[in-house]
């Protein structure tokens, strides 16, 4: 099986705590529903700073993080369609999702 890691970008915040509140609950039951594919289920992330080789930049990113996950899945197609009804998309966000690629010993 592929690892899939996929970030959440962009979407408004909830506008109150009740709703925060609902979408989490919907995130964890959508979370439970990917069952043993869903192998990591990452974390919120703060400000995304951008680095070149030149040093830290003051240009903001062009598409920050809001957080990340991992997903088994016999490959991308397999990966989309365990995607595709998560909640970010409820608040207007998008995921990037990426196979990860295993680094020879």
């Amino acid at each position: 099986m592929a690892q899939f890691i996929f970030t959440y970008h962009g979407g408004r915040k909830p506008e109150s705590p009740e709703e925060g509140e609902r979408m989490m609950q919907e995130w964890q039951h959508w979370a439970a529903g990917l069952g043993p594919a869903l192998i990591n289920p990452g974390n919120p992330v703060g400000i995304t700073k951008v680095l070149t080789a030149e040093g830290p930049s003051d240009m903001p990113s062009p598409h920050p993080i809001m957080g990340f996950s991992i997903l088994e899945a016999e490959d991308m197609d397999q990966a989309l369609q365990l995607l595709g009804d998560c909640p970010h998309f409820q608040l207007g966000g998008t995921l990037e999702i990426s196979e990860m690629m295993e680094m020879p010993s």
